[in-house]
């Protein structure tokens, strides 16, 4: 949660209403919150075991995707947060490109995202990272919907991948993604 509240603050600097309105912040929560509790969401953990970033999978937003869509092709990303010490080493990108390969050994075609509406700078970061604007949604009790997706397995980084898995137990990872053994230590971890 320090890292939701690290990026609400970091959002404002930036000019972007994204997650300042209490009641929309609520609910993304309790989503979150959900998403934690059903082991669908990871963290980035440096040295020292310090979090440095989370990201969250999830089932299909019916707001947003529709069977036109064909759902069950992607899998959908939520929630990818870095913390402000972390920025500017692309851990937000190495995050998403294992998000990618899990989705492609799934035998998934592609990795979603839906994010504000009217946060550009982030659909510009996405669209920097091969995610295609599909298309924007715009229900009346949503500030999301701004949709995109990447071809599953694509990398941004492919020789700056993260290891999976606890650094004590090298096979409960064995069928994740894995990282290059001379790459930073940073680990996503469940």
């Amino acid at each position: 949660m320090s890292l939701r509240a690290e990026a609400e603050r970091w959002l404002r600097t930036k000019g972007t209403d994204q997650w300042s309105d209490p009641e929309t912040g609520e609910r993304a929560i309790a989503k979150w919150r959900a998403s934690i509790d059903e082991g669908r969401a990871w963290v980035v953990v440096g040295e020292g075991g310090t979090t440095l970033a989370t990201v969250s999978r999830g089932p299909v937003d019916r707001d947003f995707w529709t069977d036109a869509d064909h759902p069950e092709s992607a899998l959908y990303l939520y929630k990818l947060m870095v913390a402000r010490e972390a920025s500017g080493n692309h851990l937000g990108t190495r995050v998403i490109d294992w998000m990618s390969r899990l989705a492609a050994l799934e035998g998934r075609a592609w990795v979603r995202i839906d994010t504000w509406r009217t946060n550009t700078g982030l659909h510009a970061y996405y669209e920097r990272l091969g995610f295609q604007h599909v298309r924007t949604e715009a229900p009346a009790h949503r500030r999301s919907g701004w949709l995109a997706q990447r071809r599953a397995g694509e990398m941004a980084l492919p020789h700056d991948l993260l290891h999976v898995g606890s650094p004590d137990d090298a096979d409960a990872s064995r069928d994740l993604p894995h990282q290059r053994a001379d790459a930073p230590s940073e680990d996503l971890t469940k």
